[in-house]
């Protein structure tokens, strides 16, 4: 931490607040004693400049693209690495040993069933539900079933890894379900990718054959995508957890922050927007247009970053695993054709270019998605899966963080000053809106 301060002046007098310094550089100035000591509040709509906590997890620096898990650039993680040994890596902190690498993988099999009890939950949702609704209501139902969480480190790392395990098992589950089929069961004689693959489109008709290329596209998906800092949903698995809930009601509540297609649905719609273009609902160039026009509300889908101001790390090692696999799978699919086609238009479009607006990790991953027949409603629901381990972290280091506190933001209030109730005979009579029922 660093001796600097910062001097806020205000009303002719003159306030010191404590500059703090990250690992990296990076400088924030400590303002947790600022309505104390002024009576002051700040005002950050969306908390583009406000950081809510120090962490030791995750790095990232938009300007320079660079994304790095416990310091180790994600590069490496993707080429080197699995999704296994990475969620270890967040999670514990550091990379495992061999003895350590595999006592986790052994639990991850020990721990991949779920409760029997818990398939008549299925059934119960309507047929159309979401599976993002689906996932984040059975991981809260995950409590009824495993409530032992206790502060012992021991059984905390049990949680956590039945957690990872049974999840991916879920959401497997919902697809067998949803369609109508016999649900598989985990096999300890394959890798969590190759698991949940097997899960997904194994049938009694038609065996699953397990296609190396595909757990390995599905390994780099999962590790791209296994952490990001502080975003939407992690900053929900913080805040909600600041209540001192239990893991798997903050880790619910991350899944349904991260459902939004601003957020982790954005690769969903990629694939809807390329859908609307096949469809003749829209065309290259009319989305290119409406993409500059800056009075127009549309959001371009999988081009640009609110943090990566030059490129994005992810979006370089997805783009290599999508070129790979559709060199591969020679698919026959005008989506895309369509893809490929929007990709080289807005890469040599000065537009684009001048403004950073480069094809992202939601891009690439959606087509790669695709291209290994993972449903559409599916994609948002295979993002949760791999940012797991990050959520875990996350949480995990705000439960040991000595600063905690509850997390309670402030406003500034517009609305009407005190007001005198006024009597019902007294009101103005204005006409009430329509009613609109159900089917009506």
């Amino acid at each position: 931490m660093s001796q600097e301060t910062v001097k806020l002046i205000y009303q002719g007098q003159t306030f010191e607040l404590p500059l703090v310094t990250g690992t990296e550089g990076e400088k924030a100035f400590d303002i947790s004693q600022l309505r104390r000591k002024t009576g002051l509040i700040t005002l950050d709509s969306g908390y583009a400049n406000t950081g809510s906590c120090t962490s030791s997890i995750t790095f990232m620096d938009g300007e320079r693209g660079i994304l790095r898990y416990r310091g180790i650039p994600v590069e490496q993680l993707a080429e080197r690495s699995s999704f296994v040994e990475t969620a270890y890596l967040l999670i514990h902190g550091h990379l495992p040993s061999r003895r350590e690498l595999t006592r986790f993988s052994v639990l991850l099999n020990d721990h991949s069933l779920v409760h029997e009890d818990m398939r008549s939950f299925y059934s119960t949702f309507p047929r159309f539900s979401h599976p993002m609704g689906i996932l984040s209501a059975m991981v809260n139902a995950l409590r009824s079933f495993y409530p032992e969480l206790q502060t012992i480190e021991e059984e905390i790392d049990m949680t956590v890894t039945r957690l990872v395990s049974k999840v991916r098992t879920m959401a497997a589950m919902s697809y067998k379900i949803s369609r109508g089929h016999k649900v598989v069961y985990p096999r300890p004689d394959l890798s969590y990718c190759a698991n949940f693959l097997n899960m997904m489109f194994d049938t009694p008709v038609r065996p699953y054959v397990i296609d190396q290329d595909m757990v390995d596209a599905l390994n780099v998906f999962w590790i791209l995508h296994a952490d990001h800092e502080q975003n939407c949903s992690t900053s929900t698995v913080r805040m909600v957890g600041s209540g001192r809930v239990n893991l798997y009601a903050a880790i619910s509540a991350g899944i349904a922050a991260l459902w939004g297609p601003l957020h982790g649905g954005a690769n969903q719609a990629v694939i809807e927007m390329l859908k609307k273009i096949h469809q003749g609902d829209e065309s290259i160039d009319r989305i290119i247009q409406r993409a500059k026009d800056k009075s127009d509300p549309f959001r371009l889908m999988g081009f640009g970053h609110r943090v990566y101001k030059t490129f994005d790390p992810r979006a370089r090692i997805m783009k290599k695993v999508c070129d790979r696999l559709l060199e591969k799978l020679r698919l026959e699919d005008p989506l895309m054709d369509i893809a490929r086609e929007l990709e080289a238009r807005a890469l040599s479009d000065s537009f684009f270019v001048d403004h950073n607006l480069y094809p992202n990790v939601d891009f690439y991953s959606g087509i790669v998605l695709r291209a290994m027949g993972i449903p559409t409603n599916m994609f948002t629901v295979m993002f949760a899966i791999g940012r797991l381990p990050g959520w875990i972290a996350q949480w995990k280091e705000s439960m040991d963080d000595p600063s905690w506190r509850l997390a309670r933001p402030r406003q500034i209030y517009v609305g009407p000053p005190e007001t005198a109730y006024v009597p019902m005979n007294e009101r103005e009579d204005r006409e009430p809106g329509p009613i609109h029922r159900p089917g009506e």
